[in-house]
C-alpha cells in the first residue's frame, strides 16, 4: 500500500462515519486504536546456515463482537500501519455481516518466494510460537491471506497444538480439508465478492452482460472473481499479476 498510510486512511472513514451516525465518544475511542498491537522479531536459519531476521506483526483491533479474527500475509511491503488497518476493516465487516468475531490481522515482512519450504516453514512455526499466547479457538483465529496458503495454516496449527499440549484444529481457519478445513474455503473470498459486486450492479439497474471487468492480481481470490463473474456474463478483458498483465478485447475464459 504505497503512496499512503493505510492506517490513517481507516482513521479518517471511522471520523467520518462517526460524525454521519453521532458515535458516542467512547465507542469511537474503543474504536479508534486497537485494543492490542504485538510485532515480534523473527530470527530464523536459512538452508545455507545463515541467519535472517525478519519483522512480525499481529494486531488485535477488537473483540466486543466475538474473538479476533483475521488473516495472516507475508508481503515485504507488510508494516505495523497496513497490519492496523486491515485489522480495523475486519472488525468492520465482521460487524456489518454480523458474524460472532471481532477484528484481527497480522503478518511477516518477508517475500516468501525467497524461502524455500524448509525455510518457509521454520519461520512460520517460530512466528506461531511467538504469539501462541495470544491465539486461541475463544481469543484469535487467523486464516490465510496474501501469499498463505492451507499448507502454512496446518504448520501453524500443529506447532499451536503441541505448544498447549492438545490437538486444536479450532485456533485457525483455511486448513487442508485433510486437517479439519471447510469445503468450499479456497474459493470462498472471491465468491464473495461476485457475490457484493452482483448486488451493487443490480441496485444501479445494470447488466453483468452489459459490462467489463478488469482484475488486478490473480492469485486465489482474483482467480475465483474472474472464474464466478465470468459465469454471470460478465466480460473479463483484463487481468494482472506480480509478474504482468493480460490485455483481451474479446473475452477471457477462465477454467
Amino acid at each position: 500500500m504505497s503512496g499512503h498510510n493505510p492506517w490513517e486512511q481507516a482513521k479518517q472513514q471511522l471520523a467520518k462515519a462517526s460524525e454521519h451516525l453521532q458515535l458516542d465518544p467512547l465507542l469511537h475511542a474503543h474504536l479508534a486504536e486497537p485494543e492490542r498491537i504485538i510485532e515480534v522479531s523473527l530470527p530464523f536459519k536459512r538452508d545455507n546456515g545463515d541467519v535472517h531476521t525478519v519483522k512480525g506483526y499481529r494486531v488485535q483491533h477488537n473483540s466486543h463482537h466475538g474473538p479476533y479474527k483475521g488473516g495472516l500475509r507475508y508481503h515485504p511491503d507488510v508494516s505495523m500501519d497496513e497490519v492496523k488497518a486491515l485489522a480495523f476493516w475486519m472488525t468492520m465487516k465482521n460487524a456489518i455481516i454480523d458474524v460472532p468475531f471481532g477484528g484481527g490481522k497480522g503478518g511477516i515482512t518477508i517475500d516468501p518466494k525467497t524461502l524455500s519450504e524448509g525455510e518457509l516453514e521454520r519461520l512460520t512455526r517460530l512466528f506461531t510460537r511467538r504469539l501462541a499466547h495470544t491465539l486461541g479457538p475463544d481469543r484469535d483465529i487467523p486464516a490465510p491471506d496474501v501469499n498463505t496458503n492451507s499448507k502454512i495454516m496446518a504448520w501453524i496449527a500443529d506447532e499451536y497444538s503441541q505448544i498447549v499440549g492438545k490437538h486444536t484444529p479450532g485456533v485457525i481457519t483455511g486448513k487442508p480439508i485433510e486437517h479439519g478445513g471447510s469445503e468450499g474455503r479456497t474459493e470462498a473470498t472471491g465468491l464473495g465478492g461476485s457475490y457484493a459486486l452482483l448486488e451493487v450492479v443490480k441496485r444501479k439497474g445494470l447488466k453483468p452482460q452489459d459490462l467489463t471487468v478488469a482484475i488486478q492480481g490473480f492469485g486465489n481470490v482474483g482467480y475465483y472473481v474472474a472464474y464466478f463473474l465470468q459465469k454471470q456474463g460478465f466480460k473479463i478483458v483484463a487481468l494482472s499479476d506480480s509478474k504482468g498483465g493480460y490485455l483481451y478485447t474479446g473475452r477471457c475464459r477462465i477454467n
